[in-house]
């Protein structure tokens, strides 16, 4: 069988999603951050909520191109549903151990996070990828929603505050977060301490939103029609925002730390538009075009060629250099409080500072994921 050409398009979506994610956890202070790069405080979408659901989005996306292709050409089903679980087993346990650095709290450290998400979701959606299609994403989508909508709005759970209620979406009251106290203990986020945003249960939508790249896979995938595939992609873009409102509106709020259906089907709405975006002027586009897009688009395509290897990198170094301590008595402080003091010091506002060391931050980890591309070494797991 021949190989199909490699999609552009899937490597600069994948390198935006993950110069995102260290662009907004890698802030000079926390207490000065320009809203757009901050986490809605409850319910509601910034930019910075969209940043993991691209990556579960794209993580989707080159499952179903890559290993949902080798399954339809007639490779050991079986033997690639084994890969899969193995490759999740093994973020799952980078996550642990990113969690414990560098403290190595074994009593309290987190169990869960970004890593074990995306783990979890490659492990429920693999036998999805392997032997279904178009159809069984859609169906599992629709019925990981509704189940997470019972248990959510109709089971009553008690609260971290006592009191025993049905649909309590408020931090540490609802059904997921009573779940997760029971089984996690301990464990959970630090600075909640009654609930984890990638908790357990929302995890079920979170699967929904790797399908949602799945989904986008099977079309990439189908063969050509009329409809150019980035006006397709454009198209389900626009019905997947229109789609979230309206979950937003009448149904339930948009919420990153529940992960609710309408947070999920919103998100990958701008997914689907990015990725549109992206095929149209990397894939799609005449050959002059094409050409000069893929050249300007370059940056992210070598960042999104290491992607997972340069998330779990930046947050090693992220740790160390808060952890580092320079000096001694009153003037003592980290090595990232340091710098930024230095950042800080210059004729910015406190916001600009901050963001001055996150992009500083960013570009230090885009000169690694050049010396790697540039030497071809690409990290698998």
């Amino acid at each position: 069988m021949t190989e199909a050409p490699r999609l552009a398009s899937l490597d600069a979506f994948r390198g935006l999603a993950i110069a995102s994610m260290v662009l907004v956890n890698n802030p000079g202070s926390w207490k000065s951050i320009h809203p757009p790069l901050a986490h809605a405080e409850w319910n509601g979408c910034t930019f910075t909520d969209l940043v993991f659901p691209f990556f579960l989005f794209a993580a989707g996306l080159a499952m179903t191109i890559s290993l949902g292709r080798r399954a339809r050409g007639g490779a050991d089903r079986p033997a690639l549903l084994r890969v899969l679980l193995r490759r999740a087993a093994t973020v799952f346990l980078i996550g642990v151990a990113l969690n414990l650095v560098p403290a190595f709290n074994f009593p309290g450290f987190r169990i869960l996070g970004v890593l074990q998400r995306i783990a979890l979701t490659i492990a429920l959606a693999a036998p999805l990828v392997i032997w279904g299609r178009w159809k069984a994403a859609l169906a599992a989508i629709l019925g990981l929603f509704g189940i997470y909508l019972v248990l959510m709005l109709g089971v009553p759970v008690p609260g971290a505050d006592g009191l025993v209620a049905a649909g309590r979406l408020t931090p540490g009251n609802d059904f997921g977060a009573w779940v997760d106290r029971g089984l996690l203990g301990s464990h959970l986020w630090s600075r909640a301490k009654v609930w984890d945003p990638e908790g357990l249960v929302s995890t079920l939508p979170a699967t929904g939103s790797l399908l949602f790249g799945v989904l986008a896979g099977e079309f990439l995938a189908a063969p050509p029609g009329r409809l150019r595939k980035s006006l397709g992609l454009l198209l389900a873009g626009l019905a997947g925002l229109l789609l979230g409102l309206a979950l937003d509106r009448f149904l339930i709020p948009m919420n990153k730390n529940l992960w609710t259906p309408s947070y999920a089907v919103f998100t990958a709405g701008w997914s689907c538009l990015f990725l549109a975006l992206f095929h149209g002027i990397l894939d799609e586009a005449p050959p002059r075009l094409q050409a000069a897009s893929r050249r300007a688009c370059l940056p992210l395509t070598i960042y999104g060629m290491n992607a997972l290897f340069l998330f779990v990198f930046s947050g090693v170094v992220a740790r160390v250099i808060q952890s580092v301590q320079v000096g001694q008595g009153p003037g003592a402080s980290t090595l990232k409080g340091k710098a930024f003091a230095a950042l800080a010091s210059l004729p910015l506002s406190g916001e600009n500072a901050s963001l001055l060391f996150a992009v500083l931050f960013n570009l230090a980890m885009f000169a690694v994921a050049w010396a790697m591309w540039r030497k071809r070494w690409f990290v698998k797991v």
